[in-house]
Formats: C-alpha cells, structure tokens, sequence
C-alpha cells in the first residue's frame, strides 16, 4: 500500500506517504502553498488503494469533511498552511469536543493574513494550542526532516486514535519542501481507536486513560455527537455546570494527564552545558549544527528540540534549566518562548527571525557567545 524501502523524498510527499501508511483512506483538502504537494500526492494515491480524495470549497469544508468520514470508521486528514489553517479553529474546538480522531497539517508560511506564502515561519505555535475557544488540549507534533514528516505524520494518526483527539502536524515550509533521504520500512505500527460495547456509553472515558472507545456510524451503534456540552451518553446537559466541568476538564486532562507517554524531544549535549539553545522544525538544523561548531571550540552549550509542541516537557524542562542559561531561537517574535519562560520561571534569552529566512548558524554562534 505505502512505499518501502529507500527514497529521495520531498517532505510534503513523505508526510502523505506517512498517512498512507497510518491507515489514512479519506483526504479532503483546499489548494494551499507550501502545502499543496500533500494533497496532489494523495489525490494520486489514495483511488489506487481504495481511499477516496475530494477537493472542497474551502478549508472549513475540508476539516468538515474529515469529521464526518471519521465518524463514518475512516481514518482521515486535512492540510493546509496559515490563512486555511485560521478558517479551520472552529472545527478543531468541535472536533476535540466531540473527541473526533483526525490529523491536521500546517505546513507555515509568513504570516499574519496572506502574508508570504511561499516563504518559511513558525508564527502558528499559539494558534496551533490556543486557537479555537474554549478549554481544551491537543497534540502538536514539530518535525525536521523529510524524514520525520513520515515518521510524525504516522504517529499523529496513532496519538490521535489513542487519545480520541485532533493532532496537529505543525512543519514549516523548508521542511515540506526539502527533499532528503527517507527511509520507509516494511511495516509500519498503527493504533485504531477500539470500538465500544454495544452496551456502554457512547463517551464513557475508561477510568484510567480518560479516553472512552469510538463508536462508529452504521456499525450497529446509536450516538448522538453535538458540540454542545453533553454527558456520557452524548446528549446536550447545557445548563448543568458539574457536566459541563466533568466533560470540559477530562477533555484536557487526558492529554495532560497521559503527557509523559506523548513527549518527544531530542537532547544533546545539555548534561554538562552552561547554555542549553531550545529550537523546533527547520531551526532546530541550524542549532543544532551550531552547537557542534561550539563543542569543537570548548563552548559548553547544549542542545533541547522540542518534537512535541504541546503538551510540553514541563518538568523534563524545569529541572534542566535550573542552573543554566536558557536560549529560544523561533522564526517568529516570541510564541514557544512564553511558554518555557513559564516553565523555567526565570529570564530567557530571546533570538527571533521573521521575513522568509531560517537563522544562520552563524547568527546563532554570535547571539550565543555575546551571552556567555
């Protein structure tokens, strides 16, 4: 079904082959640079496999789309870039208050409004977390690499059927449209959210998880699914705060409270540094490259790429940082970094870029030695 083996992949293709590979059967999508090689890719693909492709008329269409078919026991995914990505947030609060498994691609581009579309930033951290209304917790996954584009894009599927839950793939597009080696192996481990008893509840969380099991439309099964706020068996109880802090508060903890089972991040070097440099997406390459540069010239820094956006390392990251100077290099004017001045609870030294251009190592290796 997937491709196997060796290949010289573009990161956009390798992030659909990924989602062929999850057990992705229904794509539906608006035209979006720099994410729009996803859905060529699939709309190529996903008819020869048995899938089903369909352009829609907008990107409120698209995640419309993907919520229905998941609800009809087809796993299923969107991409798109900023502007799309703005139109989808009322779906993705209805999604994760519905606890409807679906994957969302952000492939980012200079921002705010139509901005620079051809051009790379990772000016969407917040809006990825934060940016339908309400309380509630996703998954957001931050690859490097074409080769991470398959290999998150497959776990976004797996974490999104565990937790019954939106997972977002936030890349940028230096890494949708960088090709490199990937490698795709024969088999690949998929999770499907398990089908419920016949008898249970539609949305009766399992008491350790927090996560109930996913009925599916035509299977035998009656479930009313509404974005109101609803008890276990799905109905409306709008006017009854204990459902509503019951249902609200199970919804974000069972990503907060399952955390360090989702956290992904990669360290090097931090052990013994004075400075530990936090990057994520196409950054992370420059620092991490600079940090070599200034290991091999005596220079204690280390390096923390965060893979997982949310949730967070919180506790990984506090107790790391707690005698060492904390560095965040983002290609925006200050989204993740917020989030670890809120962990480390002291000040953090900021290197921002915005305009189209990635941080040089060389910016890096100055901003760094100024400090130390």
């Amino acid at each position: 079904m997937h491709l196997k083996g060796v290949h010289f992949l573009q990161g956009n293709i390798a992030c659909a082959e990924g989602a062929i590979a999850a057990g992705c059967r229904f794509f539906a999508g608006y035209p979006i640079t720099p994410s729009t090689e996803i859905a060529e890719w699939l709309a190529r693909r996903l008819p020869k496999i048995g899938g089903v492709y369909i352009q829609m008329e907008d990107e409120i269409g698209s995640i419309a789309a993907i919520i229905g078919a998941r609800w009809a026991g087809v796993k299923a995914m969107t991409a798109t870039s900023g502007p799309g990505f703005s139109l989808m947030q009322e779906n993705i609060g209805y999604a994760a208050m519905t606890e409807t498994p679906i994957v969302i691609v952000n492939v980012q581009r200079g921002g705010p409004s139509t901005g620079q579309p051809t051009l790379p930033s990772q000016q969407d951290v917040l809006q990825s977390m934060h940016g339908s209304h309400g309380d509630y917790e996703v998954i957001v996954l931050s690859p490097n690499s074409p080769q991470e584009m398959f290999d998150l894009t497959v776990l976004a599927f797996n974490y999104s059927e565990m937790y019954r839950v939106p997972v977002i793939l936030l890349a940028d597009e230096i890494v949708g449209h960088m090709r490199e080696k990937v490698i795709i192996p024969d088999h690949v481990e998929t999770f499907t959210a398990p089908l419920p008893d016949k008898n249970s509840l539609p949305f009766e969380p399992d008491p350790e998880t927090l996560v109930p099991k996913m009925p599916i439309f035509g299977k035998g099964y009656r479930v009313h699914v509404t974005g109101l706020t609803h008890d276990e068996k799905g109905y409306p109880r709008t006017y009854e705060p204990e459902v509503h802090y019951r249902l609200v508060k199970r919804l974000c903890e069972k990503i907060r409270k399952n955390s360090d089972k989702i956290v992904k991040y990669e360290e090097m070097f931090v052990e013994d540094s004075d400075v530990i440099v936090f990057s994520y997406g196409a950054t992370s390459r420059s620092v991490i490259q600079t940090v070599l540069e200034m290991r091999d010239k005596g220079y204690k820094v280390g390096s923390f790429r965060l893979i997982t956006l949310n949730p967070l390392p919180e506790r990984i990251i506090r107790d790391l940082c707690e005698d060492k100077k904390v560095i965040v290099c983002e290609m925006n004017l200050g989204q993740i970094v917020k989030e670890i001045e809120r962990i480390v609870k002291k000040d953090v030294y900021f290197l921002p870029k915005i305009g189209g251009e990635m941080h040089t190592p060389e910016e890096i290796f100055n901003f760094i030695k100024n400090i130390l």
